[in-house]
């Protein structure tokens, strides 16, 4: 768990963004976006969700709908560096369920991966796997995103290389 001064010190950046878009046409949703980018690990906790519930005045139930709508919101940690496979009918047809194999043995964590509902952060928090129903990229099939860059016809061996320059950087 965090520190408390660090939740506390979150807390009032949140009271912060509440008053900043307060009466602002899209208000929630861009209360809720922006509390999510100021947790290091981009993610809503259910203290978070509660305190802009007291806050805001809009019902806990409505914004857990929209967080559960939106795939963007996260109600789980993530890890520092998010890989996204396209499960699209044509990635899918093109080989992205192997991609997400290979991204399980790539780092360790097949089971893990096997295991999850909608996501999947490795233990030491530095990925987080998840899938998408397209990326609207089915020309350029299999489509892997990598901490949101886009890279296409992607291959066993591409993805070793992408995420191998990233644990790379890590062990420096």
């Amino acid at each position: 768990m965090d520190a408390p001064e660090t939740v506390s010190r979150e807390l009032q950046e949140i009271d912060a963004v509440i008053t900043k878009n307060r009466g602002r046409h899209g208000e929630l949703l861009s209360i809720l976006e922006e509390s999510q980018v100021l947790n290091e690990r981009q993610f809503l906790s259910e203290e978070v969700l509660n305190h802009i519930a007291l806050r805001t005045g809009v019902p806990l139930s409505r914004i857990y709908n929209v967080v559960t709508f939106y795939s963007f919101f996260n109600l789980r940690p993530q890890g520092k560096h998010k890989i996204t496979v396209c499960r699209g009918t044509a990635c899918h047809t093109k080989g992205s369920k192997a991609l997400l194999s290979d991204i399980g043995l790539i780092l360790n964590c097949t089971k893990g991966l096997e295991d999850a509902e909608a996501d999947y952060t490795t233990p030491d928090g530095q990925f987080t796997i998840s899938t998408v129903a397209c990326f609207g990229q089915c020309a350029m099939a299999p489509v892997v995103a990598i901490d949101g860059v886009i890279h296409s016809n992607v291959t066993a061996a591409t993805l070793q290389k992408l995420v191998g320059k990233i644990t790379k950087r890590r062990a420096r």
